[in-house]
């Protein structure tokens, strides 16, 4: 059995009006055919209530179950809701900030690593991973053991300001050893996929995918580095496949397939 998750990110409704992020992502589910669908954050620009009621009803309306975390644009903007009710609008629609996605062949932990009073940066505290691992070492043998945030772990291909998440290493490590076999995220609007053995030294380093999604949105379209993209993962018992989608002369392509080896497993 294949099991098949949509990775979008960056949505940013609310920046300006953007027909390819609510037509495009209609097209996108029918060309995927998901069982689950995956946002990592930054679901409206200025986390307003009239963005994020749009953002969900866009993310719910192709029809597949949808896990949601926050991104650092959708909390306020000002002050001092950004302080005292970061939330607030998010969990009206989401009901939780971590939500957890549990079934036979798969469990997918979400992780909210936006810190309100940094506007770009992010981070989680040990309490969060301390959650996270006792999730992933709960799940069902032989199922997919998956994990969402919005802050990348993994450095975009092109140049960025954005920092990555803070103390990756040991959220990668803890992760890892709880069983994780892919780490997604965003925020970069740009896209990476890698493995962790193809970065980390040393025979000891677990496997595990980490990708970062290109935006769907793009609310400067004319800043270069800033991708309009999403991934799709295609996992059996033997390996885990990211399709790369990119918008391209209106429509969706599929323009790249990289398969990984689940665990201890060879490809071929």
């Amino acid at each position: 059995m294949v099991t098949r998750i949509l990775h979008v990110s960056d949505l940013h409704i609310g920046a300006r009006d953007d027909p390819v992020v609510e037509d495009g992502l209609v097209s996108l589910v029918e060309q995927v055919d998901p069982g689950l669908i995956v946002a990592s954050g930054d679901l409206t620009h200025r986390g307003r209530r009239a963005q994020h009621e749009r953002a969900a009803a866009l993310l719910r309306s192709p029809g597949p179950p949808v896990l949601a975390v926050p991104g650092n644009h959708d909390i306020p903007y000002t002050f001092p809701a950004r302080l005292t009710t970061p939330w607030h609008e998010f969990e009206r629609q989401w009901k939780t900030t971590e939500p957890v996605h549990d079934v036979e062949e798969a469990v997918v932990v979400g992780l909210n690593s936006v810190r309100p009073r940094r506007h770009q940066s992010g981070g989680l505290d040990p309490s969060q991973l301390e959650r996270a691992q006792q999730r992933l070492r709960a799940a069902d043998a032989g199922a997919l053991r998956m994990v969402v945030l919005h802050h990348q772990l993994v450095g975009p291909p092109w140049r960025s300001r954005k920092r990555a998440l803070a103390r990756r290493d040991e959220v990668l490590e803890r992760l890892t050893a709880a069983g994780a076999e892919l780490i997604v995220g965003g925020h970069v609007h740009q896209g990476s996929i890698a493995e962790r053995r193809e970065f980390a030294a040393g025979s000891e380093a677990g496997a595990v995918v980490v990708t970062t999604a290109p935006g769907l949105g793009q609310p400067r379209p004319h800043r270069l580095g800033e991708a309009r993209g999403a991934l799709a993962y295609r996992v059996d018992e033997a390996s885990i496949s990211v399709d790369t989608y990119v918008w391209l002369g209106g429509a969706w392509r599929r323009i790249a397939v990289r398969t990984f080896a689940r665990g201890e497993a060879r490809l071929g």
